[in-house]
């Protein structure tokens, strides 16, 4: 049995795409499946000329907007490995979920635009992957436009991001003149032929050296001769630099048209870490060989309008796992049934009876797990809790019809637990009129969509003047509370949190506390 699970857990890989809004993020993914099989034809994201729009973009707002704002499961098998595909959301006023999916993969591949190279939110997503120690792929995208110098990227890779980058495939042209990549490992020249609008995959021809040369003259020697310079200057693959998160595989491509897609996806079977053992809340590692352990990194509901259901996503971290085992919920201490467990795909989903180490279960109306909850049988283990973020804006929101309260109080509720928006509650204000807290204001818009959408409850929403928020001790509340630019209010998890308008008014008020009455909300 120990040997079996063993196996399984080696043939699976279980990553994330992060990347800066624009960047190509959810187009890869869709490129990725439709080069694994599991999806006959790629489609843009609004779906036009009547293909279908990208897999893991399933909410209206998304396919309206032409942007991720929640993060997507895609599992699928490839070749001999199972992979678990976990789209994030590309933009900033989401990037709360981002940070939760990259606690439940075990490496990720960041994504850059060609022509921009690395912008602010890849600066900061990379950093919670230094600090969660995952390995980074880096897929420099858009090749097929003008852009920057390929030099020039990993310049950026190595003085703003101190990591060193190994290419393994490199550009034969420059960038908006894509002649396709030297593969590194073998010698050859990768060229690609386009298909219309990069619908179906790209055709794939392989060239020796000379018949590269021959075809494409200087400009193969050009890219030939940059490669062996870095080679030469330490950049050659270092395997073992990438899984400690010190050195970046680098690779080139355009996603829009699967240019390198395929290259990438074998690099991230044949080099990304299988899943390992996964430390708990003591700094335990709890080996993948041990009974069946996971925690839930993202609750969701309303994915499809034929299942009014909600969804707990659960990374399996040890053991295998079998649907209508009776597990052990960490957090209350009561036995949780897993009757209806389903793989998914984007919103399809499907039964599935045996999962394993890096597989992502759906476990279907687990009205009482939330983010951060851990699940374990036999053996007991509590998995860190994954962080909120200290929220940035605030605003109160109240029901437009008050005979609609409770569906206003059970979406309230819910999108709460999702983690859709952070919900903070005081007496002053009442039940009726709770603040919602956020890091970007698209949250909010989300939450007016989602509560029309699926609770037929529309709301009204005023914002308020807040922009910083700290964890308040409780001897301090009644100090803190109705001070000029400052309010307590308090989370659903307990926590009191103190709101100020600006950072002179906290300052101002927290020189009259005792030091360490106010802290920050967030830890990495």
């Amino acid at each position: 049995m120990t040997d079996d699970l063993t196996a399984e857990a080696r043939r699976r890989r279980t990553f994330a795409v992060i990347s800066h809004p624009d960047a190509g993020k959810s187009t890869l993914t869709e490129a990725i499946a439709l080069h694994a099989s599991v999806i006959d034809e790629a489609g843009a994201v609004h779906g036009k000329a009547g293909r279908r729009g990208v897999v893991s973009d399933w909410m209206e707002m998304e396919r309206s907007r032409g942007i991720s704002i929640t993060s997507a499961a895609l599992r699928f098998e490839y070749g001999d490995h199972v992979v678990n595909l976990l789209d994030t959301p590309g933009h900033a006023d989401f990037s709360e979920d981002t940070y939760r999916v990259l606690a439940a993969v075990d490496s990720a591949v960041m994504l850059l635009d060609a022509a921009k190279g690395l912008e602010p939110q890849t600066l900061k997503l990379f950093e919670v992957c230094r600090t969660r120690g995952l390995p980074i792929v880096t897929f420099v995208n858009k090749w097929d436009r003008p852009g920057l110098e390929p030099l020039q990227l990993l310049d950026e890779l190595v003085e703003r991001l101190g990591i060193h980058p190994m290419p393994l495939t490199w550009p034969v042209g420059v960038a908006g003149d894509f002649r396709g990549v030297l593969d590194v490992r073998t010698g050859e020249l990768v060229e690609f032929a386009r298909t219309p609008g990069g619908a179906t995959l790209a055709g794939v021809q392989r060239l020796d050296p000379d018949t590269a040369k021959h075809r494409h003259g200087e400009v193969w020697a050009t890219a030939v001769e940059e490669y062996e310079l870095l080679r030469e200057s330490g950049h050659g693959y270092d395997q073992a630099a990438f899984l400690a998160g010190a050195a970046t595989p680098v690779m080139f491509g355009a996603a829009v048209v699967n240019f390198g897609v395929n290259d990438l996806l074998r690099v991230l079977v044949d080099l990304a870490p299988a899943p390992g053992a996964r430390i708990d809340v003591d700094g335990q590692p709890r080996a993948v060989d041990t009974p069946f352990s996971g925690f839930v990194f993202k609750v969701q509901s309303g994915m499809d309008a034929a299942h009014r259901d909600r969804m707990a996503f659960v990374r399996v971290c040890s053991g295998r796992f079998t649907r209508g085992m009776v597990v052990t919920h960490a957090q209350s201490g009561k036995p949780f049934a897993t009757k209806y467990a389903q793989a998914v795909f984007g919103r399809s989903r499907e039964t599935v009876d045996h999962a394993y180490p890096g597989d992502v279960v759906g476990l279907v109306n687990a009205a009482v797990l939330r983010v951060g909850d851990s699940l374990y049988d036999e053996q007991p283990v509590t998995f860190p809790p994954i962080p909120k973020f200290a929220p940035e804006h605030f605003a109160v929101i109240r029901s437009h019809d008050p005979s609609r309260a409770k569906q206003f109080r059970r979406g309230i509720e819910q999108l709460d637990q999702e983690g859709v928006v952070q919900v903070l509650v005081s007496e002053r204000r009442g039940a009726q009129a709770p603040v919602l807290a956020a890091v970007g204001p698209l949250q909010f818009e989300v939450v007016e969509e989602r509560m029309r959408q699926e609770f037929s409850a529309r709301v009204i929403l005023e914002r308020l003047d807040y922009s910083l928020a700290r964890r308040v001790a409780p001897e301090v509340h009644a100090d803190v509370d109705g001070r000029r630019g400052a309010e307590v209010l308090q989370r659903s998890d307990g926590v009191l949190v103190a709101v100020f308008t600006d950072r002179w008014r906290l300052g101002s008020i927290a020189g009259d506390l005792p030091e360490g009455s106010l802290s920050s909300l967030l830890t990495l």
